[in-house]
């Protein structure tokens, strides 16, 4: 008798299933395209969309015409792959211990050999994955062309394809996709690599910030960055081509936004807002908010949260953004910009900063370090050689010589409305004794709150995640067989399930129970751990 109410109960269950999945083939449809365009290491200010005339942006101002402009995106990293940590999970790289660049170094088998820091993965908190996975989930098909540099290592499942040819073109007929492009000619190391290239604006006629000297050198790196953007906008454009070919551009949500700030010393690796701010222009189907602008705080962290809500997906709790549009789009709007700053490749220092209205505080753990920390890599573009030398020759003017500064203060206040480039430093200021104090202990009660990782050294991480622990080999997938369906388990509710068929491409996501093919394998991954043994399912 029990066995027959069993049965029963197992009938409606796959009534009901059966019943909903036409009703998620239907929703299949309705599902926006989500297209992203990632410019490396570009701040707002160099854009006509942010004022700046020095050069036309005809692909990325007609967006801008299209969508929506915000004038305060920021990214709590001033460096690619802490940054992309955050924008893959919805979580503070402090937080997931991704905060030092780089942890996980897929370039190459050495990491930093000179100070002791192998290539290692963090063990992220319970429940942290890349959103693109729920994306997958309900039917997406996600395409990544082709930088990753999470900080970590990935698992299958993510991507259906990353690579150099992954594009929304190969997906299924009439599935709904999200596809991510990322640009490399406006990368810090294109400054020196383009410079022996034709410059496409006049280097007498280039803006050069108030935080540089203007020399012949100067304006030159600042004239290849703008030749750069010139180079940029191009190849945006044959993306957007594509889409208004396929008649895909007015159904599809596109995000355009840097991934941290620009290639300029000072600018990436910076916590000042030359590091921080990034550009951003989002557009929705039909055109929707054409030609706005929005003024609210909104960070990487907001980016996973708002792709899953305008989706139809509840954003997991363990996300610390907030979804800024679609179906579960929070009711409160961001009052704080967070950021952090640590190791630089072979240099180690620590810096965190609190945005709030118009004012920016920043902190120096270590203030007889100088922000001019000589990162090899940086060493390479001749507008850091020519600073070095006007330095080391005393001919720099106090605005320029601050960012060499040592020791450097240990705490940071600037009035952003009158010094958006940061270079009068008010933290002594009487009149702003309340505002410091009050930044101070927001800063504190972020850093205690996000578990901030920062407080440990990185070999004591390492220690703990890699060193110090035993196998992190997951256990195998379970299985059971009913009414000609696989029923998928498995013993770590932090992994994920994936299957394909015995000789299929790509690794499916599992979510519910699948029909019985011929024969499946099957196997459980998480971010950090070594993925199970493969289980044979025929």
């Amino acid at each position: 008798m029990i066995q027959k109410i069993i049965s029963l109960f197992f009938l409606i269950f796959l009534f009901s299933f059966f019943s909903c999945k036409s009703d998620i083939e239907k929703n299949k449809e309705q599902l926006p395209n989500i297209i992203w365009l990632v410019a490396e290491d570009q701040s707002p200010e160099f854009f006509p969309i942010y004022g700046n005339s020095t050069v036309e942006l005809p692909i990325i101002e007609s967006l801008a015409k299209d969508g929506i402009v915000f004038n305060n995106a920021y990214t709590p990293a001033p460096v690619c792959a802490p940054a992309r940590s955050a924008i893959i999970t919805g979580l503070y790289p402090s937080t997931l211990g991704t905060h030092n660049m780089r942890t996980y170094n897929s370039y190459k088998k050495e990491n930093q050999p000179s100070i002791g820091i192998p290539s290692y993965s963090p063990i992220l908190p319970d429940g942290v994955k890349m959103f693109p996975e729920h994306l997958r989930k309900i039917g997406y098909y996600t395409s990544n062309n082709s930088k990753e540099d999470y900080n970590f290592k990935k698992t299958d499942g993510v991507w259906d394809d990353s690579s150099s040819n992954a594009h929304w073109k190969n997906r299924a007929p009439g599935q709904p996709f999200f596809a991510v492009f990322n640009f490399g000619i406006s990368h810090e190391s294109q400054i020196w690599k383009q410079g022996s290239n034709d410059i496409l604006v006049d280097q007498n006629l280039v803006p050069i910030p108030p935080v540089f000297p203007d020399t012949p050198k100067i304006r030159k790196d600042i004239a290849v960055n703008y030749s750069n953007l010139i180079r940029l906008d191009k190849k945006i454009g044959k993306i957007i081509a594509q889409l208004k070919q396929e008649g895909l551009y007015e159904k599809s949500i596109i995000f355009f936004y840097g991934d941290h700030g620009g290639p300029f010393p000072r600018y990436k690796r910076s916590l000042y807002e030359t590091g921080i701010k990034v550009p951003l222009v989002i557009k929705f189907p039909n055109s929707k908010f054409a030609g706005t602008e929005n003024n609210d705080f909104i960070s990487f962290i907001d980016y996973a949260p708002s792709i899953l809500s305008i989706a139809g997906i509840k954003p997991p709790d363990i996300m610390q953004g907030k979804a800024k549009f679609g179906k579960f789009k929070a009711s409160s709007k961001t009052s704080y910009i967070f950021a952090a700053s640590d190791r630089f490749d072979e240099k180690v220092d620590r810096l965190r900063a609190v945005r709030y209205k118009h004012f920016k505080y920043i902190r120096n753990f270590n203030p007889k370090i100088s922000n001019a920390i000589p990162v090899l890599y940086r060493e390479q573009m001749p507008m850091m050689r020519e600073l070095n030398k006007l330095w080391k020759e005393n001919l720099l003017i106090k605005d320029h010589e601050l960012w060499f500064e040592t020791p450097k203060p240990k705490e940071e206040l600037y009035d952003l409305t009158k010094d958006p480039y940061e270079l009068n430093n008010l933290a002594d200021k009487i009149s702003l004794k309340d505002t410091l104090f009050f930044l101070r202990k927001i800063l504190d009660q972020w850093i205690f709150s996000t578990k901030d990782l920062g407080e440990y050294s990185e070999k004591e991480l390492v220690k703990k995640w890699v060193q110090g622990t035993k196998s992190r080999k997951l256990k195998p997938v379970s299985f059971k067989k009913k009414y000609g369906k696989i029923i998928l388990e498995h013993i770590d509710s932090g992994s994920t399930i994936l299957w394909k068929e015995k000789n299929g491409p790509v690794w499916n996501v599992y979510s519910e129970p699948i029909n019985f093919p011929k024969s499946i394998i099957v196997k459980a991954v998480r971010i950090a751990y070594d993925d199970s043994d493969i289980v044979l399912i025929q």
